[in-house]
């Protein structure tokens, strides 16, 4: 478990009880040997200021560059003394304010109001919701909100304030929200040796077609645990709480305009190992960006055509019928449509054009089976054989109701794998980068095509891990350990 201090400027500014918390003077973490060398330490920086270059500031600075996990970090502390940053990443919080001040509309001398929140959490139970979201953009332990009313409330401003601020009935809130805040990772790692690192698998619990069932998620736990990596399961609210970990594994959907991608951003940004990396997730999101990096660099892949509003002649002409189109952004069968002649290709394009200004069709392929490589660090780690659901041209069918059947599965070693499906599935995976992927390919009388590189490739328990197991396991959270390990020596 890592080790927690709280450093304050005055220790008269703490005026709670202690108990296990160890309180430090921030002259003592700035100067002190021992913190210098330890590693394993979570800092939460309570000083009075975080203005540039005051001892607040230079506290998550030092904690940064010893490797410690630290709140607020640098990059909020900037984030937040500059309006124009932080109102971009707060557009989308509108509805909330006007559902929250709903019950003011009537008070017309009311036209400013403030509420502080501690670690995400409200002193106002009306404004939880937006509390919460705001801790995840600017993860800091005290944020004063301030709105404004105009024609409709909005949010004027957030600004860090400190401790010895607070009156008494606000310090017992915030005592009882930084115990919420310090306790919820660590309930699950009682008793635990200290481990080497952290590590968050992000995942969605609710989603249907998740890229690693619940079993999975367990071997991940249990794989690194073998390791000495303390690996915790995290959701979209524990967005305000990546500062604690030394690295973020996506287990989740994948998507740019989506949390996913904030999370990666985050990771990335607060120099944890992080997979799926930004560039990685930005890369394979975009199936038309896709079809022309792979083409640009001689991969096989289906006879492709970027389609426009304008362009459905071409595409008919070169392509025939039938022919795939598919949104840039789909996963999972979704958003993949199959035209077998001109009067359906109108009608599919039709809807898709209001997603995108740019769609993809492909010629049709129909093979018994896709091809799934999976690779990790430029090595592929396994290789399945997906084939397709019962009476339909896809591995996924949908009912148009939420459900959904799926076709079988064959897992088999890399070395029994056909050499030519594993060659061309690296070269497409290593245009995109190390990270882990899956290269989803078509083999027919005419070769080897590249269907699609994804960033967030399925590993599933009883599925790609038949052939190695355990061992599948070990292979990716060694992969983090390796890099951790490295990030450290540099």
């Amino acid at each position: 478990m890592s080790r927690q201090i709280i450093v304050v400027e005055n220790l008269a500014d703490w005026k709670l009880p202690q108990g296990e918390l160890e309180v430090v003077h921030v002259d003592d973490y700035l100067t002190g040997r021992d913190y210098f060398k330890q590693k394993n330490i979570q800092v939460i920086n309570l000083c009075r200021s975080y203005r540039y270059l005051s001892v607040g500031y230079y506290c998550s600075l030092l904690a940064e560059a010893r490797d410690h996990r630290v709140v607020p970090t640098v990059k909020t502390m900037l984030d937040l003394s500059r309006k124009s940053m932080y109102s971009l990443d707060t557009e989308n919080l509108d509805a909330k304010v006007q559902k929250a001040f709903a019950k003011h509309a009537q008070d017309e001398h009311t036209n400013l109001f403030s509420a502080d929140c501690y670690f995400g959490q409200s002193e106002y139970g009306a404004l939880a919701s937006v509390a919460r979201q705001l801790f995840e953009l600017f993860p800091a332990p005290i944020l004063r909100l301030t709105f404004q009313r105009g024609s409709v409330w909005r949010l004027h401003s957030i600004k860090p304030t400190s401790l010895h601020k607070l009156t008494a009935e606000q310090r017992e809130r915030f005592g009882a929200a930084l115990e919420n805040y310090r306790k919820k990772r660590h309930r699950s790692m009682k008793g635990r040796p200290s481990p080497r690192y952290d590590i968050a698998i992000l995942h969605d619990p609710n989603d249907p077609l998740p890229p690693s069932n619940k079993r999975a998620l367990t071997n991940f736990i249990k794989a690194g645990a073998e390791l000495g990596l303390a690996v915790e399961l995290i959701e979209r609210a524990d967005y305000g709480r990546l500062a604690e970990y030394d690295a973020l594994f996506i287990r989740d959907t994948t998507r740019i305009d989506h949390y996913t991608y904030r999370f990666a951003k985050k990771a990335e940004s607060e120099g944890m190992v992080v997979i799926d990396d930004p560039r990685s997730i930005l890369l394979c999101a975009n199936k038309v960006y896709l079809a022309e990096l792979l083409r640009a660099n001689k991969v096989p892949t289906p006879k492709t055509v970027i389609v426009g509003k304008g362009d459905l002649d071409a595409a008919e002409q070169q392509l025939g019928y039938p022919l795939v189109l598919k949104v840039p952004d789909g996963s999972f069968s979704q958003g993949v449509f199959k035209a077998e002649n001109r009067e359906k290709m109108v009608e599919v394009t039709g809807r898709l054009f209001k997603e995108s200004e740019l769609i993809l069709a492909q010629e049709y392929l129909y093979t018994e089976f896709d091809w799934r490589v999976g690779i990790l660090n430029r090595q592929p780690i396994f290789v399945s054989q997906y084939f397709m659901s019962k009476k339909h041209w896809q591995i996924v069918k949908y009912d148009g109701k939420g459900g959904f059947v799926e076709g079988g599965f064959k897992t088999m070693a890399v070395a029994d794998a056909p050499p030519g499906v594993v060659e061309v599935a690296l070269k497409a995976a290593n245009l995109i980068g190390d990270g882990f992927y899956g290269v989803d390919l078509k083999e027919g009388r005419e070769g080897v095509f590249v269907i699609e590189v994804n960033d967030n490739p399925s590993l599933e328990s009883g599925v790609e891990d038949v052939v190695l197991k355990e061992g599948l396991y070990r292979l990716v959270m060694g992969e983090f350990l390796r890099r951790l390990d490295l990030q450290r020596r540099r």
